[in-house]
C-alpha cells in the first residue's frame, strides 16, 4: 500500500510520523530507527530524505498539512496505523503519543 501513495502523500505521512514522534518531546534511538525504515521503504528522493531529517531535529510546524482532514480517504487507515506503528516502536506509548493518536483518529473519524 506504501508504493500506491504519490510523492505528496509519502511527504505528508513522513510529516506526521515525525509529528508524533516529537509528540512527547524528545524523538528516541528507536523512533529513529523507525523513520529510517519507513524513508526506505516508501523509497524517498534525496530532496524528501533531507526534509525528513530537518524533521527529526526540530519538530515539523502545524499548519495545513498537518491538518488529519486533508489525509485522503483512501490513506487514513494507512496513516493511522504507521503512527501506531511509530508511537509502539520504542516499546511503550506514553500519555503524549496516546492523546496525538486518539485526536487524529477522532478527528479523521468526524470528517464526513
Amino acid at each position: 500500500m506504501l508504493s500506491s501513495l504519490a510523492r505528496e502523500d509519502r511527504l505528508r505521512l513522513m510529516r506526521f510520523v515525525c509529528a508524533v514522534a516529537w509528540a512527547d518531546l524528545e524523538v528516541r534511538r528507536e523512533e529513529r530507527a523507525f523513520v529510517r525504515r519507513m524513508v526506505t521503504r516508501l523509497g524517498l528522493g534525496d530532496d524528501e530524505v533531507e526534509q525528513v531529517g530537518a524533521w527529526l531535529q526540530a519538530p515539523p510546524h502545524v499548519n495545513d498539512d498537518l491538518d488529519p482532514v486533508t489525509i485522503p480517504k483512501e490513506h487514513r487507515k494507512l496513516f493511522l496505523d504507521t503512527l501506531r506503528d511509530l508511537a509502539n516502536s520504542d516499546g511503550s506509548v506514553d500519555e503524549q503519543e496516546q492523546t496525538s493518536l486518539a485526536l487524529i483518529e477522532d478527528l479523521l473519524a468526524a470528517d464526513p
